[in-house]
């Protein structure tokens, strides 16, 4: 987790860098510079090699297990960013995502107002099937004592930048974490367990990754919008949208370098 000191820092150098008065287009291009070219955008080594289908049982399982302790414990950070909503607004969009993830789906009209709940809808149950099919049980997957410290690193970001009472670093962070969630990565998962699927594991289910990508496509459409929106409220701080953006992800890439790095390592054993 970055803490004040990384925020202070990160808060000095944003504003030399891109000086709060800037207009829409300079602040655009910022974004463009501090978060839409940021290294875990352009290339993420992990999920590069993930896409082969090359990934052992027990590298899937220890991938499997880092991933849903993130999944599970984001619950966490989406309570939080409803807590911390600074209008109503803000606060039913955060809802949406939170009861989505616990199993209220969308209606055709693309909200969860008069969506059904099913328990297994919820996103967690869904990623537990998964587990299941790598022969993982219930208590080896979703718990904070489950995860890496890279991965428990990534989830008290979210609590930290994501979830923030600001609404300029919410923004900043949240617009982050759609970017990186629509530069691809669900597709190379995907494309390596479609490899594993076919030649190892046939009953292995692939609908948390599928839906999860086609969802994030949806969402890339609006992340321009939403952008322009933030930057046009009143109270909005470019120094802390851009420094809580390339905080988040060097968040995020640090859970991908720490499973990265657990699999080259000679002594790589799943955590279980």
């Amino acid at each position: 987790m970055r803490g004040g000191f990384f925020y202070e820092e990160s808060k000095a150098t944003m504003n030399a860098l891109f000086p709060p008065t800037m207009e829409l287009a300079e602040f655009e291009r910022a974004v463009a510079v501090t978060i839409d070219r940021h290294s875990i955008v352009a290339g993420n080594a992990y999920t590069s090699w993930f896409s082969r289908g090359e990934a052992t049982v027990d590298e899937l399982r220890d991938f499997t297990v880092q991933f849903s302790v993130f999944s599970h414990l984001f619950i966490e950070a989406q309570l939080r960013k409803c807590i911390n909503a600074v209008d109503l607004q803000s606060y039913r969009a955060g809802k949406e995502i939170l009861m989505n993830e616990l199993g209220v789906v969308f209606t055709k009209s693309g909200s969860i107002e008069g969506g059904a709940f099913r328990f297994d809808a919820g996103h967690f149950e869904w990623l537990a099937h998964f587990a299941q099919s790598l022969d993982l049980k219930w208590g080896e997957i979703g718990k904070r004592r489950c995860g890496r410290p890279s991965t428990l690193a990534f989830c008290e970001a979210l609590m930290a930048w994501y979830s923030s009472e600001d609404e300029s670093t919410a923004a900043g962070a949240s617009y982050a974490i759609e970017h990186w969630a629509a530069a691809g990565f669900w597709k190379q998962l995907i494309d390596g367990l479609r490899v594993v699927k076919q030649t190892r594991i046939p009953s292995l289910p692939l609908g948390f990754w599928t839906w999860h990508d086609a969802l994030e496509e949806q969402h890339a459409a609006h992340t321009d919008d939403e952008l322009r929106e933030a930057f046009l409220k009143p109270s909005f701080s470019s120094d802390r949208f851009l420094a809580a953006g390339e905080a988040m992800l060097d968040a995020v890439a640090g859970f991908w370098n720490g499973l990265e790095a657990a699999r080259q390592s000679p002594e790589f054993a799943p955590a279980r």
